[in-house]
């Protein structure tokens, strides 16, 4: 596509960003709980919405050319990712739910499930900084070396007697099977030909003969041409794949061929910008530089004298952290800045008073409460607000400067996609200008020092430093001791590379973990069915809790802070495969602290606070990164069994958790837990650790159609399937069977030899029933005690709590009908 294609892309998705800005003032208004339907209605539009922008902003970005244009694209991009990551965090507040049933929404704003598929930045892949890839070319070199030599076997060469028997059994063994079909052959020829001997051979004429030829004919070309039509209606209406492959992947790789050409003309574009740049503060610096620093250090001075005459004594200068001479030059007077500085610290004694009498009233009105509370009181209505969004301004600033430079300006005014010159001589002069007035406020305080001196013949008085306030302590927390203070982070690294604690992720994408969406949410909750999350949703979760926070830095410190997720499942469900895919899709580091793995590393009384302290440091420094704990519920146990007693698998546990509070906003880290038999752990310690806690119920039919479809497709290498194969009751024959096993089916069916086969004998869904009966279905037991668990952790509880008291107010309704009838 062109570069005007996607300007108007841009263009477009700023009236819808217009449109959705002047919504957002309606959600700070607190909606009473009875409303929650409506309000959780609105943030799901809104939701919606931003998932579109945040589509077309990650397509402009990554295709746009203009260098100026794709900064500020990229601010747009990461402000709407983090408002997608806080309605996110609203729905989950709202539908006390990490699945959120949005069908009637979507048929609402006439979207397509695929809409609601969260579109991952392409820049968390193509911009990987250098030494991020340097990292990941160290730990292969790093597990290069520690590979075993392979010992090579001395394979035993044939004798000639014995290669000449092997030949010889071969080729006789060849024979007999050509003989055994000849002969096959001829048996049939000769009970044909017995049979016509005894029914009698019936004579037809030539004109007879000529009919029933015709016949045949004509009836086998009607059959084939009512074949070909009914097949292209299907493949007209998406219900059949279309046998020209070669001419769509021809398509596509055009398509990605010029993708990656206009990427390279942004590294191009790109290179020239950063010339420019450095040549125009140059150019500015010596041209224009000179003449604001007079300008500057005439202004200060008048403004000295100005306040000498109103004063009767020369001002204090604003020091460099409330902004410097940046003061003065706010288009104000010296008297309005003195009475600024007056007013000032009136209001910090009105404050004081103020709050020695807030005190007094919060003292009377506790006392009032007590003796309401006693006297009883109804309980408050529920109310529901949006927080206080970090990415809001972001987004109405980049919205902003749109319109004021990018909306009215026309494309061929850079039909080659240059930089604008002006636009970086006005950035670069503010940059220029704060750098000179940086040293002309050094220059001008000396300078005040020594009027001081000369006119007013007193020394420079020392500038207060502002009291510490008492009382109540800050709520920072207190610095990690360095143990290693002596090690080098690349030392470290080798070092965790060498014990095994970090590992090489697999190179799988999210969109591999295949699933289909829940299509009857909605009307599952209207009767009052509790709706079980789809492996689209789980992918979905994965996409906004892990990969979205992960892949930039200022994505993360915008959006809601989470520092751990668990995974809970049973065996099969590809709870391993999404951790390796958030290492993929972000490029992060992964540490596996899973109990098997830590067991006999960094032994003795204070191993275990050291391995914890060298995995969090390293993973620290060389963001993003993924901390794995497999089978975390033996983190947490319970009660340990016998056998895992000497093994000591909690010895970690009050480390990590310590660690893990000292994460903040900006440390790309995050801790993804995996567990299969959850109901052994510490139900307390579990949900206080894991801040977010992903059910994983076995697939539902749509869920189990995509696979077999997809993994056939991707095994095969581009099979195409073919109206023999019966996909529909594949699915429905697997109910109870998780993606693994469907995909060991899928491999155990699908051999090379096989696949040579396709040509003459097509797939039939019975071969892969036979190879699925001898696997284990999750049984609805297991899945049941997982569910039981699930409803046990503090958001199933209130969400348990919730559907209880709305079936308890509709059975109150349908209570009263019956008495109005009656």
């Amino acid at each position: 596509m062109s570069e005007g294609t996607y300007q108007r892309l841009w263009d477009a998705s700023h009236e819808t960003l217009e449109l959705v800005l002047e919504k957002e003032p309606s959600l700070l208004e607190p909606v009473p709980s009875r409303e929650r339907q409506s309000f959780q209605y609105r943030i799901s539009v809104l939701y919606l919405y931003y998932l579109g922008l945040l589509r077309r902003f990650n397509l402009a970005y990554d295709q746009m050319v203009q260098p100026q244009k794709r900064r500020l694209l990229r601010r747009l991009l990461d402000g709407v990712a983090g408002r997608v990551l806080e309605l996110k965090d609203e729905l989950v507040r709202v539908d006390l739910c990490e699945t959120h049933c949005l069908d009637r929404v979507l048929q609402d704003l006439k979207l397509t499930p695929a809409d609601l598929e969260v579109p991952i930045p392409k820049y968390f892949q193509l911009e990987q900084s250098s030494a991020m890839k340097a990292r990941q070319q160290m730990l292969a070199e790093i597990l290069n070396r520690l590979e075993p030599l392979v010992s090579q076997e001395n394979i035993r060469g044939l004798t000639r007697t014995e290669a000449l028997i092997l030949v010889q059994s071969a080729e006789r063994a060849r024979q007999g099977r050509l003989r055994a079909t000849f002969m096959r052959e001829i048996r049939k020829e000769e009970e044909r030909d017995r049979r016509i001997r005894e029914n009698g051979r019936q004579k037809f004429s030539q004109d007879q003969g000529a009919i029933v030829i015709q016949k045949v004919w004509k009836g086998y070309l009607q059959r084939k041409r009512i074949e070909q039509d009914r097949r292209v209606e299907m493949e007209f209406i998406g219900m059949l794949p279309s046998p020209n492959q070669t001419a769509r992947l021809n398509i596509l790789s055009q398509a990605f061929m010029g993708e990656e050409s206009r990427r390279t003309r942004q590294v191009e574009k790109e290179e020239e910008f950063q010339e420019a740049i450095g040549k125009t503060h140059e150019s500015l610096t010596e041209t224009e530089g000179p003449d604001m620093k007079e300008r500057m250090k005439d202004q200060i001075r008048q403004w000295f004298i100005e306040c000498h005459a109103l004063t009767g004594r020369f001002p204090d200068y604003p020091d460099e952290a409330s902004g410097g001479s940046y003061l003065i030059f706010a288009d104000k007077t010296p008297e309005q800045v003195r009475l600024e500085l007056e007013a000032q610290a009136q209001e910090s004694r009105k404050k004081d008073q103020e709050k020695t009498k807030e005190k007094e009233k919060e003292k009377k009105e506790k006392k009032k409460k007590k003796t309401k509370e006693e006297k009883g009181k109804k309980e408050p209505e529920v109310m529901f607000k949006v927080l206080p969004s970090k990415s809001i301004p972001v987004i109405n600033a980049g919205h902003e400067e749109y319109t004021s430079m990018w909306k009215s300006r026309y494309d061929n005014k850079h039909p080659s996609q240059n930089f604008d010159s002006e636009t970086l001589r006005e950035e670069k002069r503010k940059q220029v200008e704060m750098e000179i007035r940086a040293q002309v406020d050094e220059l001008m305080r000396q300078e005040l020092k020594n009027l001081r001196l000369a006119v007013d013949k007193e020394e420079t008085r020392p500038l207060k430093s502002p009291k510490k306030k008492g009382g109540k302590k800050s709520g920072k927390k207190k610095k990690e001791k360095d143990l290693t203070p002596d090690r080098t982070v690349d030392s470290l690294y080798e070092e965790l590379v060498v014990v095994g604690l970090i590992k090489k992720s697999v190179l799988v994408t999210l969109n591999d973990y295949i699933g289909d969406c829940l299509y009857l949410g909605s009307t599952l909750t209207l009767a009052n069915k509790m709706p079980m999350p789809s492996l689209f949703d789980i992918r979905q979760n994965m996409a906004l809790y892990g990969v979205l926070r992960l892949g930039s830095h200022d994505i993360h410190t915008m959006a809601p802070h989470v520092r751990s997720i668990l995974l809970v499942g049973p065996p099969g469900m590809g709870k391993k495969m999404l951790v390796q895919a958030v290492c993929t899709e972000t490029g992060a580091n992964l540490f596996d602290l899973s109990p098997d793995n830590v067991m006999g590393k960094y032994p003795g009384k204070n191993g275990a606070q050291l391995l914890v302290h060298i995995v969090f440091k390293v993973a620290r420094v060389l963001q993003p990164s993924v901390i794995w704990i497999g089978n975390t519920e033996k983190t947490f146990y319970k009660k340990i069994p016998k056998e895992e007693r000497k093994l000591d698998p909690k010895r970690i546990k009050k480390d990590l958790m310590k660690a893990t509070r000292q994460l903040s906003p900006g440390d790309r880290v995050m801790l993804i837990g995996t567990t299969e038999r959850p109901q052994l752990a510490e139900m307390k310690g579990l949900c206080r650790f894991y801040e977010r806690i992903l059910f994983m119920p076995r697939p539902d039919y749509a869920s189990r159609y995509v696979l077999w479809k997809r993994m056939i497709e991707n095994q095969g290498m581009g099979v195409q399937l073919t109206p023999s194969l019966d996909i529909s009751a594949l699915a429905r024959v697997s109910d109870g069977y998780t993606p693994g096993h469907i995909l060991q089916s899928v491999q155990s069916v699908l051999t090379e030899r096989r696949l040579l086969q396709l040509t003459k004998k097509p797939l039939v869904a019975s071969e892969f029933v036979g190879h699925l009966a001898r696997l284990n279905p999750v049984f609805r037991e297991e899945e049941e005690t997982l569910k039981e668990w699930f409803f046990k952790t503090p958001l199933g509880k209130k969400n348990m709590k919730f559907t209880k008291e709305q079936l308890e107010a509709e059975e109150a309704r349908l209570a009263k009908e019956k008495k109005k009838k009656k």
